[in-house]
């Protein structure tokens, strides 16, 4: 009887582990890690760092990244496939920016068994420095099956002028795709100097009550004490895109705290801390529904031992 009674518990720590998996949801990344190129991939330090940051996100978008043969982004990546037993896969933009001198890319990296990329865009349209580069993704284990992000790395001295015309950008990837689950994020320099209170009557994603700001103004994402800024933000459109955001899981990652890092360490990777957001797992029960049936058989055999 003792036997049966371990066999039972240990199918209940087994279903219950399922259950909570499937609860997970997905994170959501956006790291500003400057200037990241072969030169700082070289760095053995930088890269376990950021090894570490990166594999806590099923997606994570880097910006600010100098690598047009993309050779740090998959020495990246690489680390990434070696840490843990997820499969990471990557997606990067042109190279972007006004000078030759001072072109960037932006960078998806993600876990491809949680989310499935469908289609890419380049934006063309107004004069950033850096255009966004939308991505159109599909997850099916989170309540919102089908999902836009965008990220914005911005000019600081034309912020709120970039910022205004993501609602441009909003309206062109969603008639696109069809989708109006559309997320923004990135370092948009959002905050002290460069976007004021007064500024913020002058940016439709702050006007339009249908934009949800995720990192509030009160937000510090920048690492040295001379600053207090909310540099780095994630926007999310709509009701539904909301309603499938778990509560407070909005946060500036300190990661500097979380590894028990010096603050002239992780200035190594940047002036930044990344920032990240969780959606929400798909209803357990009801993926499970099969597993049910099965569960419910595998204890009606040992009831009668216990």
């Amino acid at each position: 009887m003792r036997g049966r009674s371990s066999s039972v518990g240990l199918v209940l720590l087994w279903f219950c582990s399922l259950m909570i998996g499937g609860a997970a949801g997905l994170r959501i990344c956006s790291y500003n890690i400057q200037k990241f190129n072969k030169n700082k991939a070289a760095n053995y330090r930088v890269m376990h760092t950021l090894t570490k940051i990166v594999s806590r996100c099923d997606i994570c978008v880097l910006q600010d990244v100098v690598d047009p043969k993309l050779e740090a982004v998959k020495v990246l990546v690489a680390s990434l496939n070696r840490y843990d037993e997820h499969h990471y896969e990557y997606l990067s933009s042109q190279s972007l920016g006004k000078a030759s001198d001072d072109l960037e890319q932006y960078v998806f990296i993600y876990r491809t068994h949680l989310v499935k990329r469908l289609d890419q865009h380049q934006y063309e349209g107004k004069a950033f420095v850096r255009p966004p580069f939308a991505v159109h993704f599909s997850c099916n284990k989170t309540d919102i099956k089908k999902f836009v992000l965008v990220p914005l790395h911005t000019d600081p001295d034309h912020a709120v002028q970039e910022i205004d015309w993501l609602y441009d950008v909003f309206e062109e990837v969603s008639a696109k795709w069809n989708n109006t689950n559309v997320m923004f994020l990135g370092d948009f320099h959002a905050g002290c100097a460069y976007v004021t209170r007064d500024d913020k009557k002058n940016i439709r994603l702050f006007t339009n009550s249908n934009f949800s700001w995720l990192i509030g103004d009160r937000e510090d994402t920048t690492v040295t004490d001379l600053t207090n800024c909310p540099y780095d933000r994630i926007v999310v459109h709509g009701q539904s895109f909301l309603q499938g955001i778990r509560p407070d899981s909005a946060n500036v990652f300190n990661f500097g705290k979380e590894f028990r890092l010096r603050q002239a360490k992780v200035l190594l990777l940047s002036e930044h801390y990344p920032i990240e957001v969780r959606l929400k797992g798909s209803a357990p029960l009801l993926q499970a529904a099969p597993l049910l049936v099965l569960f419910s058989a595998i204890i009606r055999f040992f009831l009668p031992a216990l």
